[in-house]
């Protein structure tokens, strides 16, 4: 089967869309000529013109609040906030209109609504444009989040995003969107709330996120060569979430690391291990364990944001812990 990245995935999943439902159209800042600041829209304003790849203002609360005006006008918008840090400045958009219409209505109106977001540190971006909080939105009522961390699922998740008729945060990661994988031709959708076992192991179950999942594949790689066995676990959308996949490897393993970028405090780990800890608290075999980045900003300085982002060292060091 082909090889394609993570980037060209999501481009041929919106121009499927685009060619075969007429209400789709993208929107964003500098998503139309410069084809995004993570080329995920290259070509598309060639193929289907200015008004239906539409470049922005920069104002994030118009771009949303226009996003949900057109999807309760029959649309099916795919709108672009070009980093997650940025997202604050339309955060009354988002959480008390995108997630809250379809309830404060009786059912009567809906959202369907695809907002992508990208997130991660890297480059020397610094503190404002390196953040990973997508927990916020895993928190509100009424918002699906998806996280896909290679070309496939990013493709399938895409697809089933915009076809659905609720809002979805659809989360991209930088390091990931370079990442090659095998990806049909064919058009495809993967269902929210189906995680996905990447690695079987019987040691230890480490949950990972997006690029920690790329991260967390290679540490169990090695590892095997030392006969421990790691089973690798993609959750892939954080709402809906799939414990149950979950839980069926710690009654495996009997021992749980969770790696996740965002802040520990309040973030995905400990959620998914206070889950664990209420629910399987009997099969474990020892503490459950997290990963993920300091409470700090990130710095600007290269070998400062080196040892703030979490990767293969963090997650061994977590595995040493329990072994």
């Amino acid at each position: 089967m082909r090889q394609i990245s993570l980037r060209e995935a999501l481009n041929e999943s919106l121009r499927y869309n685009l060619q075969h439902d007429e209400r789709v159209f993208c929107w964003g800042e500098d998503i139309g000529v410069l084809g995004g600041a993570f080329g995920v829209t290259a070509g598309l304003i060639d193929e289907f013109g200015p008004m239906r790849i539409i470049d922005t203002p920069l104002s994030e609360i118009a771009i949303v609040g226009a996003g949900i005006g057109a999807a309760l006008g029959g649309l099916r918008p795919v709108v672009e906030i070009m980093y997650i840090d940025f997202t604050p400045g339309c955060m009354d958009m988002i959480v008390n209109q995108m997630a809250k219409i379809h309830y404060m209505f009786g059912g009567q109106c809906r959202v369907p609504m695809v907002l992508r977001i990208v997130t991660g540190a890297m480059g020397e971006n610094a503190a404002q444009h390196s953040q990973s909080f997508y927990s916020f939105f895993v928190h509100v009522p009424g918002l699906i989040v998806v996280t896909p961390s290679t070309p496939y699922d990013a493709k399938g998740l895409l697809n089933t995003s915009i076809a659905s008729d609720n809002p979805v945060i659809f989360v991209e990661h930088k390091r990931t969107v370079n990442i090659k994988g095998e990806v049909p031709e064919d058009h495809y959708t993967i269902p929210f709330g189906k995680a996905e076992v990447k690695r079987e192991g019987t040691d230890i179950t480490l949950v990972a996120t997006q690029a920690l999942m790329h991260d967390a594949l290679k540490v169990a790689e090695d590892l095997e060569k030392e006969h421990v066995s790691i089973e690798v676990i993609d959750p892939r959308t954080l709402k809906p979430f799939d414990k149950e996949t979950i839980f069926q490897s710690v009654e495996k393993t009997g021992r749980l690391i969770v790696a996740d970028e965002g802040w520990i405090h309040c973030g995905m780990a400990s959620e998914i291990s206070a889950l664990v800890a209420e629910e399987m608290i009997t099969y474990l075999d020892g503490p459950i364990v997290r990963v993920g980045t300091p409470d700090s900003p990130c710095p600007f300085s290269p070998p400062l944001e080196k040892a703030y982002i979490p990767g293969e060292e963090e997650i061994r060091e977590a595995i040493k812990k329990l072994i």
